[in-house]
């Protein structure tokens, strides 16, 4: 029988290693999974994800991306970067109970574009396997365990699932956190999910979280915080060495910088909405040295900067980046940052350049 490659289910062999064909689709569709070295742990949890994953923050969202609209058009290009991930071997994807919903004044709960997503492939792919991330939003009104399970209840329900395989704190509390963790301890007993972590938290509400789950026999498995090569704050509040001395995955979220590692925003060009703050022409101005330098090495392999700045936090170890992906273009470039190591030189030039330019602002709440 004559092999076919359907958009819809074949892995984007382009940017990657060849991975041998684990099955042949009755329909005659080939169907390629991750191979066990394209997989890591996560922390010590017995998850184990593809190495990058995709954020979905901006999915649905009118208050900070999309430039403050959301239509058809949109909605269909995220479907588009859903399949085209994992078409490339990006199988998870992590979301919030907030990305797009009415507490950030959103269009459309970027949970719900997602199991809506899932339930869509899985007819036409049922084999796919697809793991999901979302997080708790630690809002002040919300006390206890309970809060937390019903917050992921909730969250199972727009996503149409019977489980998620990581569950995170979004933030770290004004005040409960001790009831959260336990919440979080009893998401994973009720077999509500795989692995928990939690996200922005500090060396020392990593500890105390790490240390109360551990009495209950869980592990904290990750925590998610703002790293990318111009903003390295976890490498230098001890955020990074507690989680390589705990054996906590980090996630990476904001890993290209919102878009400012790609090349594409210069100082006459400026990123749209409340990112043209941040990153101002004065602040692009003193980034273009090392803009340069990471086209420059992209060039040597053949590489987009984008993978560049995705693979220079790859090589840090311990670390899985999860870009935002608002279209197919994108996912799949991103699945090119895959497959590939960049030197211990060429790593450490870049740390170099990019710290003789002021640190980007971060979220707020890694402070608390």
């Amino acid at each position: 029988m004559a092999l076919q490659f359907s958009s819809a289910c074949n892995f984007a062999l382009s940017h990657r290693k060849i991975e041998p064909i684990s099955a042949v689709a009755s329909d005659g569709f080939v169907k390629v999974k991750p191979q066990e070295d394209d997989l890591v742990k996560l922390g010590g949890s017995d998850l184990k994800l593809t190495k990058l994953g995709i954020g979905a923050w901006s999915w649905g969202d009118t208050s900070y991306w999309n430039n403050f609209e959301w239509d058809d058009r949109k909605m269909k290009a995220c479907k588009s970067a859903f399949d085209a991930s994992i078409d490339s071997g990006i199988t998870w994807f992590d979301t919030a109970e907030v990305y797009g919903s009415r507490y950030s004044f959103g269009a459309i709960n970027s949970e719900t574009l997602l199991g809506r997503f899932i339930k869509e492939r899985k007819k036409k792919c049922p084999e796919d396997e697809i793991a999901v991330a979302t997080k708790f939003a630690a809002l002040p009104w919300r006390l206890g365990r309970q809060s937390v399970l019903s917050a992921l209840k909730d969250s199972l329900s727009r996503l149409e699932l019977d489980s998620v395989e990581l569950y995170q704190l979004h933030w770290p509390g004004i005040w409960g956190n001790e009831g959260y963790i336990d919440g979080l301890g009893d998401a994973v007993e009720q077999g509500l999910v795989k692995a928990v972590g939690v996200s922005n938290y500090s060396e020392e509400r990593l500890r105390e979280a790490y240390k109360q789950l551990k009495k209950r026999g869980i592990p904290l498995a990750a925590n998610q915080v703002n790293y990318s090569l111009i903003y390295r704050i976890p490498e230098e509040n001890g955020v990074k060495a507690t989680c390589d001395e705990l054996g906590i995955s980090l996630i990476a979220y904001s890993p290209i910088a919102q878009g400012v590692l790609t090349g594409k925003y210069t100082p006459q060009n400026i990123p749209t909405g409340p990112r043209g703050n941040i990153y101002t022409a004065e602040f692009l101005t003193e980034l273009q040295p090392i803009l340069n330098r990471i086209k420059e090495i992209g060039q040597n392999y053949n590489k987009t900067p984008t993978q560049v700045a995705l693979n220079w936090l790859i090589a840090q170890d311990n670390v899985i980046p999860i870009p935002g992906a608002k279209n197919a273009e994108q996912a799949k470039e991103f699945g090119g940052a895959l497959g590939w190591r960049l030197t211990n030189d060429e790593v450490n030039e870049l740390r170099d350049l990019a710290s003789k330019s002021k640190p980007v602002i971060g979220f707020p709440v890694e402070k608390l």
